[in-house]
């Protein structure tokens, strides 16, 4: 063994019987700090929970770590408890609200750690009084084993935990600083006790933290939880993910109109294999197949189009109430309110739009054109397309639009055809410069379907304002 090497690795199956345990229905936790955003791997740790409770008939509990007062926020907290309602991750036990002394559901709470410090000073004094911890410059030690762990792993397999050069010489470590403050190997290991967790499921940066939680679990005489770490999640180029990275933050998928099951469907991409090669699969299909040994050893790679597609397949397929639902409150954000306008007419025109854009941060820009009294043109395409050769044609169009009746998709598409015929272009020279004059943008929704959306009245003021501005 290499002096100073943190880990010996065994192959995962060396330790499967370690998991075999049937006394109990797995109860597992989600145990985020309140001190910033919630990241898109916190997100997957609650996910992988999530799965792991449900596809056992187990328990997942949700716990917030906020003994960090100097770094906690109320707003964090908000965030968390919202970014785990939206990705439909509801907890069995844990809080109600935001609000540490508020309401929770459960028989373990507290739920928030700033309200359990009756209980880790408890267990401190306990462990001093056995002898396992002592006093030193005002701070708890704990007297830390001096020999090697082994962790048995669901995931990585069986891990040795030799002492670093600087633990050889004191391995015990603060678990009560001077000013009474508990660290977070205690606490964490007091919470996953006196919670009954089962199963912890954790990134596998807490990995090297393993060694002295399970110290600590044989110091109050009681046997570890079973540890599953997974792989971290990076970015395409092989480096660690910031909250500057695109993607990393969870709430940027709500801003940006991420559909939660899209987005859900790719974390478990992320780290996980259902062994078929399939990438599109349903919460309930998830459920059924996920399971601790599927979860891959190597670090995943966050591919942001592939997320991308995915949300797309999931933005086609949704049903026409909640697509129009979460359109409204696309265009609602934008500034632009669809209320404005007659029902019929507002379904009709997102009716143009369904499965033509992947985020619905994107419908406002492809077809704000509906809701808007003027249009502004865009510079490159007014360039190309409002140039005088195509005046005349322009006209020519209108004057043939004015004695259509009806103003539908199949009139509008005939006229614009034989006025074509009729001077002798390419149906092209009149689409271009048809499309910017109605909705000032050089692509969008199918042309003839937006004409008969906008009406007849609406859709001549609009070639008459573009015959002005040539």
């Amino acid at each position: 063994m290499v002096r100073g090497a943190l880990f010996v690795f065994h192959p995962r199956e060396s330790v499967v019987s370690y998991a075999q345990n049937k006394s109990m229905k797995p109860r597992v936790r989600f145990a985020p700090s309140p001190t910033g955003y919630l990241h898109i791997g916190g997100a997957r740790t609650a996910w992988f929970n999530w799965l792991y409770a449900r596809h056992t008939g187990g328990t997942f509990i949700l716990r917030i770590e906020d003994t960090d007062a100097a770094r906690n926020s109320q707003e964090a907290v908000d965030v968390i408890l919202n970014g785990l309602r939206w990705l439909g991750l509801d907890w069995d036990e844990g809080p109600l609200t935001g609000d540490a002394t508020g309401a929770s559901k459960g028989d373990c709470g507290p739920y928030f750690q700033s309200q359990r410090k009756e209980n880790y000073q408890r267990r401190v004094e306990a462990l001093l009084s056995h002898g396992l911890a002592y006093e030193h410059e005002g701070a708890i030690k704990f007297k830390m084993t001096r020999e090697p762990i082994t962790i048995p792993d669901l995931v990585v397999g069986e891990v040795l935990r030799p002492l670093t050069d600087r633990e050889e010489l004191d391995p015990d470590f603060v678990i009560q600083r001077s000013d009474g403050q508990p660290v977070f190997h205690l606490v964490n290991v007091i919470d996953d006790l006196e919670m009954n967790i089962t199963h912890v499921i954790r990134g596998e940066d807490h990995l090297s933290n393993t060694a002295k939680h399970i110290a600590l679990f044989r110091a109050f005489g009681v046997n570890p939880p079973h540890y599953a770490h997974i792989p971290l999640i990076l970015n395409g180029d092989g480096s660690k993910m910031s909250k500057r990275d695109k993607g990393a933050s969870l709430t940027s998928y709500l801003d940006d109109g991420f559909l939660p099951e899209a987005v859900i469907n790719y974390l478990c991409l992320l780290g996980w294999s259902p062994k078929d090669n399939r990438e599109k699969l349903s919460r309930a299909e998830v459920i059924e197949r996920f399971d601790l040994p599927q979860i891959l050893r190597h670090n995943a790679r966050f591919d942001y189009e592939k997320l991308l597609w995915l949300q797309g397949e999931y933005a086609r397929e949704l049903d026409n109430d909640r697509f129009y639902e979460l359109a409204v409150h696309a265009f609602g954000k934008a500034g632009l309110d669809t209320n404005r306008f007659p029902l019929p007419y507002v379904k009709a025109a997102l009716d143009t739009c369904k499965g033509k854009f992947k985020l619905f941060s994107e419908l406002p820009a492809y077809a704000g054109f509906y809701f808007r009294d003027d249009v502004e043109y865009n510079a490159e395409g007014a360039k190309k397309d409002f140039v005088p050769e195509n005046k005349p044609s322009l006209q020519k169009l209108r004057e043939a639009f004015a004695t259509l009746n009806p103003f539908d998709t199949a009139a509008v598409e005939t006229a614009l055809k034989e006025t074509a015929k009729q001077l002798g272009v390419k149906v092209g020279v009149l689409v271009h410069p048809t499309r910017l004059a109605l909705t000032g943008n050089p692509a969008g929704p199918s042309l003839y379907h937006l004409l008969e959306v906008l009406g007849k009245e609406k859709s001549l003021a609009r070639l008459d304002r573009a015959l002005a501005a040539f």
